[in-house]
């Protein structure tokens, strides 16, 4: 569980709201990793997020930032934490100019050059108030801000919901010149799947206040198929390979967890990668 490589780890954490828990919740971060944490609304993303921040106090496990538990010096280890959610926490009035008057003094990193910088880069005015901002003005405000006291961390809650797929793929483009420092990390939050295909190296799936999923992307990518067959023709589909199926008036759509096991065992069937969107989908609708 300890591992100094990992940036943040989480271990049987859970937070009982008494009509919803978080559960036993373990999963770790490497350094230098994007980590997209999925899973649909009310699924316990932002709760996992504000425990990770010290925001609420969870009621039993551990969780470590950078090797330290969490509890030891919070305030000291946000220093290296940039935070982006998806409403913008700055006062309406504000200026890009107000905001850099104010950060110097909340962070002792703060670059002032850094943050003017990335004003202009972001094509943002300075003397403009943030609540005359549009949705992605204010989402990239909130990451100039994160980037300007030299984070080594990125936390970020659903940052692309609700931006235009332009504004999206600039985002993305960001994120991934954060990262090629080695020392840098993300854990975006998102249920935009298409999204994290993209840019995240691990993937967490929680359901229900319970991780479903957690590791490499691409090896839960080429775990994962989707088997097509006729409704006649499921029973043939062994137990132990089905995740869930989807029967509609003519065939089936199977998730199976091991799709080169299921190529060797029904060579006669398509059976076809599946993305993200239809993992989700298929441990979603397993649950119910």
């Amino acid at each position: 569980m300890e591992n100094t490589n990992n940036v943040i780890e989480l271990k049987n954490v859970t937070k009982n709201y008494g009509d919803f828990v978080l559960e036993d919740v373990t999963f770790s971060i490497p350094e230098g990793s994007v980590c997209g944490f999925i899973g649909q609304n009310g699924a316990g993303k932002t709760t996992t997020i504000n425990l990770i921040l010290d925001i609420i106090r969870r009621d039993s496990g551990e969780i470590r930032m950078f090797g330290e538990s969490i509890d030891a010096d919070s305030a000291r280890l946000r220093e290296d934490v940039g935070v982006v959610f998806d409403e913008m926490g700055f006062h309406e009035f504000m200026t890009g100019r107000d905001i850099n008057i104010m950060m110097k003094n909340i962070y002792k990193n703060w670059d002032e050059q850094a943050f003017f910088d990335y004003m202009k880069k972001f094509s943002l005015p300075t003397k403009k108030k943030c609540g005359a901002f549009s949705r992605g003005m204010r989402m990239k405000l909130q990451i100039a801000v994160a980037l300007s006291h030299h984070a080594k961390l990125l936390i970020m809650d659903e940052p692309t919901s609700g931006l235009d797929p332009i504004v999206r793929n600039e985002m993305i483009e960001i994120f991934r010149e954060f990262v090629v420092e080695e020392d840098h990390t993300i854990l975006l939050s998102s249920h935009i799947t298409g999204d994290l295909e993209k840019l995240a190296d691990e993937v967490v799936f929680i359901n229900g206040g319970k991780i479903v999923l957690s590791g490499n992307k691409d090896e839960i990518l080429e775990m994962h198929g989707v088997l097509k067959c006729k409704k006649d023709e499921v029973s043939r589909i062994s137990p132990s390979l089905i995740v869930h199926k989807e029967l509609g008036t003519y065939g089936a759509e199977i998730l199976v967890n091991d799709r080169h096991a299921a190529e060797k065992l029904y060579p006669d069937m398509v059976i076809e990668p599946a993305a993200l969107e239809q993992i989700m989908i298929h441990y979603v609708n397993r649950k119910r």
